[in-house]
C-alpha cells in the first residue's frame, strides 16, 4: 500500500463534529492521514512530534484557546503549515480577521458536508476559501488594525504567554506550565507589554480580547 500523500489534523473538542470533519475530508482525499486532537494542548503536542502536517482544520474555541489566539500561535511557530478555521462565530468580522491572521480559510460548522467537501478541496488546490455571502469590503477600524499589526509581532512563547494571562494565571504558574525560569517569564511579560503598547497585564489581556471581538478568555491576571 502506497504512503498517505496528504497529512491532515482535525482540531475541534467535539467528537461528533471531528468524525464529521473527517469523513468530509476522507471522501475528498481517500489516501490522507487524519489525526485529530481535542484540546489545544493535545494539537501542539502532536505537531512537535510530526513536521509533515499539511493542513490543520482548527476551532475556535476550544479546551487551551480562545479567540484567534491558537491561530497566532501556529501562524508564528508553523508558518509553512496552512490553517483553515472551522467554526460556530462565522460573523463577517470573525472571517476576516481570521484571514487577517494569516488563516486559509474559513468553514463556519452549520454548513454541511457537501460544503465541508468543497471548501477542504479548494484549500487542498491552493485556493483562500470563506463563504460566498460573506462580506469582506468593510472598512477596518484603524485602531483594530494597529493593534492587529501589535499581537502579530509576538513570538510563540509570547503568544503562549499571553494566552496563560488570559486565564488569569500568575507568572510562577506559568513558569511552571511552560517549563522555565519564573524570571524568563518576566521577561516575556515585559516584552510583549513593550509590543502591545500598554503598560500593565491586565491592559494587555484587554487589547487581546478586544482584537478578538470579546472571543478571547478574560480571566484576572493578577502579579
Amino acid at each position: 500500500m502506497s504512503a498517505p500523500s496528504t497529512h491532515l489534523v482535525i482540531a475541534d473538542d467535539h467528537p461528533l463534529f471531528r468524525d464529521a470533519l473527517r469523513q468530509a475530508v476522507a471522501s475528498v482525499l481517500s489516501t490522507a492521514k487524519i489525526d485529530e486532537a481535542g484540546s489545544f494542548e493535545d494539537l501542539t503536542k502532536l505537531l512537535e512530534q510530526t513536521s509533515d502536517v499539511d493542513l490543520v482544520l482548527l476551532d475556535l474555541s476550544m479546551p487551551g484557546i480562545s479567540g484567534f489566539s491558537g491561530l497566532i500561535y501556529l501562524r508564528a511557530q508553523y508558518p509553512a503549515i496552512p490553517v483553515v478555521i472551522v467554526s460556530a462565530s462565522d460573523d463577517s468580522a470573525t472571517i476576516r480577521r481570521s484571514l487577517d491572521f494569516g488563516a486559509s480559510g474559513f468553514i463556519p460548522k452549520r454548513f454541511g458536508v457537501e460544503t465541508l467537501r468543497d471548501a477542504i478541496r479548494k484549500v487542498m488546490e491552493g485556493d483562500v476559501w470563506v463563504p460566498a455571502d460573506t462580506d469582506l469590503t468593510a472598512a477596518a477600524d484603524p485602531d483594530m488594525t494597529r493593534l492587529r499589526d501589535r499581537l502579530v509581532t509576538l513570538t510563540p512563547q509570547q503568544v503562549r504567554v499571553l494566552m496563560m494571562l488570559s486565564e488569569g494565571l500568575l507568572n510562577k504558574q506559568i513558569a511552571y506550565e511552560l517549563g522555565v525560569s519564573e524570571a524568563t517569564i518576566k521577561a516575556h511579560v515585559s516584552a510583549i507589554l513593550q509590543k502591545l503598547g500598554v503598560e500593565s497585564r491586565t491592559q494587555a489581556v484587554i487589547a487581546a480580547a478586544r482584537i478578538a471581538g470579546g472571543q478571547w478568555k478574560q480571566g484576572t491576571p493578577t502579579g
